[in-house]
């Protein structure tokens, strides 16, 4: 598998100026909005630890739960179906739908499936799937898949909306009113709702104690999906579960506040049985997960609530964008569950990051980001998944920082370089540091000269 170039990926996003210091301003606006609504909590740091608690018994604890999951919500005449991996989750999801002769599909937004990559495989054997989340559709529309775990087109401005939507649903070139386009998206998707065969929805938490589920969203048509049409699926990570009803207070009130800064999602939907004359298929997917939860420097990262607090905070991803990755989950939680999926295709994601730690500090199940990181970078060059040049590159760096005359002599020819060297010399295609911004000018003297200079007596 190529690896991902996420720095020639990042490059060609930050070349559009307008669009780069939007996504920046608009990502680290969502941050300072959820710092002001958790400083009003004096009890904010508190649930962080109970949120990481439940989770960690939860996971060392998995197998049980997810039998009594599996057992309640057969109870409550819950269909329930096994995936091990995206295949598998994929064509489950697809024998339901042939089976009732189903070709339309609405669904509302799932990381999930976008993981098991399913809305290709659904309408390569011809299901219709409508993305009915406002962001999922602007995506889908333009063939792109989401960029941000919960707005997924937030690297696009208004006027790239506008023109999606004129191209693909007919709606007035150049109306750029926000207004306009969210009712263009109400009337276009609204008909779907109405005739489709089948609704599909992802889950932000699944309880043991009654084999029910919530999700949670701010436009309602998840709660469209799941009860118009007479079908309604459940795509559910096996991560997503927590033991009882009462930790779901805990997590509710961390998720909104920590993505968006608000108290609450405006829609909070538990699900538990099917309606009267309806069908309800849970299908709970390992795809992974398994795995991950056997790794002993990564299992912590299950921990994750999809809030995407970590990626409005880190400088990297907004400054990059979320497409850059290449994947589907990008930013400082992407840069540590991507690796388990394809180390060698995604090696280079670990090194887009500054390790500065801030997406530690906001994660509300208190996942150690950085720390992981830090330690896949470790594995990547432990497994020989250095690309040539970053493996040469750091092998001749050690040699010179392990040789103090050497390193000493080395600085004094680059001060000397930057000096006198002209400048194509130094500012060209091998210089990745010179291509982004100035070399600073070097200092009349080293930090050891100084030293020797002044202290050296002492």
């Amino acid at each position: 598998m190529r690896r991902l170039d996420h720095a020639e990926a990042a490059s060609r996003f930050i070349a559009n100026e307008k669009h780069e210091a939007f996504h920046d301003a608009r990502l680290w606006d969502l941050r300072k909005k959820r710092d002001r609504v958790t400083h009003a909590i004096p009890e904010w740091e508190e649930l962080r630890q109970l949120a990481s608690d439940i989770k960690e018994h939860t996971l060392t604890h998995l197998a049980d739960y997810l039998e009594e999951f599996e057992r309640k919500a057969l109870e409550n005449g819950v269909e329930v179906h096994w995936a091990r991996d995206a295949e598998e989750h994929n064509q489950i999801v697809y024998d339901i739908l042939s089976a009732r002769n189903t070709k339309t599909l609405v669904k509302s937004k799932s990381m999930l499936t976008e993981e098991c990559d399913m809305r290709p495989f659904l309408e390569r054997r011809g299901v219709e799937v409508i993305e009915t989340d406002l962001g999922e559709r602007i995506q889908q529309l333009d063939d792109e898949p989401p960029s941000h775990i919960v707005v997924p087109a937030v690297h696009k401005l208004r006027g790239d909306v506008s023109a999606v939507f004129a191209r693909t649903l007919g709606s007035e070139a150049g109306n750029e009113d926000v207004n306009y386009l969210a009712e263009t998206q109400r009337q276009t998707t609204r008909p779907y709702f109405l005739s489709a065969d089948a609704g599909m929805t992802g889950a932000n938490f699944a309880v043991a104690e009654t084999g029910g589920f919530v999700v949670c969203t701010n436009e309602g048509n998840a709660d469209l999906c799941a009860s118009l049409p007479k079908l309604h699926i459940a795509s559910i990570g096996i991560e997503k579960l927590i033991p009882k009803v009462e930790h779901l207070g805990v997590f509710i009130r961390l998720l909104s506040r920590s993505a968006l800064g608000s108290p609450i999602t405006q829609y909070t939907s538990h699900f538990r049985a099917p309606r009267d004359g309806a069908e309800l298929h849970v299908v709970l997917v390992d795809h992974g997960r398994s795995g991950r939860l056997g790794m002993q420097d990564f299992w912590y990262s299950l921990k994750c609530i999809r809030c995407g607090a970590c990626m409005n905070t880190c400088p990297v991803y907004r400054r990059s964008g979320g497409l850059s990755y290449g994947a589907t989950y990008s930013g400082p939680i992407g840069v540590i569950i991507d690796p388990t999926f394809d180390i060698r295709k995604y090696s280079n994601l670990p090194f887009a990051s500054t390790l500065n730690g801030s997406c530690t500090s906001v994660c509300p199940v208190k996942i150690n980001i950085h720390e992981q990181i830090y330690k896949w970078r470790r594995i990547i060059a432990e497994r020989n998944q250095l690309p040539f040049v970053k493996k040469a590159t750091m092998k001749a760096a050690g040699k010179l920082f392990g040789n103090p005359t050497l390193y000493r002599a080395a600085l004094s020819a680059a001060g000397s370089a930057l000096e006198d060297l002209p400048r194509f010399a130094i500012y060209n295609w091998f210089n990745a540091w010179g291509r982004q911004r100035e070399v600073p000018q070097p200092p009349p003297q080293t930090f050891r000269q100084w030293y020797i200079e002044n202290r050296g007596q002492r």
